[in-house]
């Protein structure tokens, strides 16, 4: 499963997508007069609260580090977009989720990931997967950090909050993985699939530039 073939599942590196991990790092954060004009004080105290963590956590180990932003985001509300956002699939940005103080799990799993490259954690160690879950016959997003390719990775999941080795959720089943630079699809059978257009991967992209230039939606 997931990254390596050791796990019996092929990886294909498929295509580069043209916005890169650096540029994600300079997210702009909106004012804080906007924040509350958008989502109200309880929303302002969230975002600050996030930017507190990534403050306190600033300098410590990787395992701190993923420990701490998966258990912040994990507090907060699981609501399906179209109860927020009135559509079917919306990709909020970190302010955007805390504002509203709910989302789906591509908004803990985009949230998670940001954050951890705003503590300088390297691009090339996480992925974003595109799963489905086993016992509810469902898609899903959920994070996965390794320190190096023969590593077996530890997933970081809103739905079973432990971050955990990868090897032991047999309930996810991989489909495709992504990041600032790459993208990679699995097969179960093990054998390379094409990577084509995807309206996910355009989601991405404008997700990427609605951080970097602190757009915010209200619900």
């Amino acid at each position: 499963m997931w990254r390596w073939c050791r796990w019996g599942v092929t990886i294909l590196l498929g295509i580069a997508i043209p916005v890169s991990a650096g540029m994600l790092s300079n997210a702009s954060v909106p004012a804080s007069a906007a924040i509350t004009s958008h989502y109200g004080t309880a929303g302002l105290e969230r975002v600050q609260r996030w930017q507190a963590l990534i403050t306190r956590l600033k300098g410590q180990p990787v395992a701190a580090q993923l420990t701490g932003v998966n258990d912040f985001f994990n507090q907060l509300g699981f609501v399906d977009d179209v109860d927020i956002w009135h559509q079917a699939d919306y990709w909020a940005t970190p302010v955007e989720f805390l504002g509203v103080g709910r989302g789906d799990c591509e908004e803990f799993a985009l949230a998670k990931y940001l954050t951890l490259l705003e503590l300088g954690v390297p691009d090339d160690q996480m992925r974003l997967h595109y799963v489905k879950y086993v016992p509810y016959d469902q898609f899903h997003v959920v994070l996965s950090w390794a320190a190096t390719p023969q590593q077996m990775p530890v997933i970081l999941d809103n739905i079973d909050k432990t971050i955990a080795p990868a090897a032991s959720r047999r309930d996810l089943i991989p489909v495709y993985s992504f990041n600032g630079s790459s993208l990679w699809t699995s097969t179960a059978s093990g054998q390379e699939a094409p990577v084509g257009s995807s309206s996910h991967m355009s989601r991405w992209e404008d997700w990427q530039v609605r951080v970097r230039n602190g757009v915010m939606h209200t619900p």
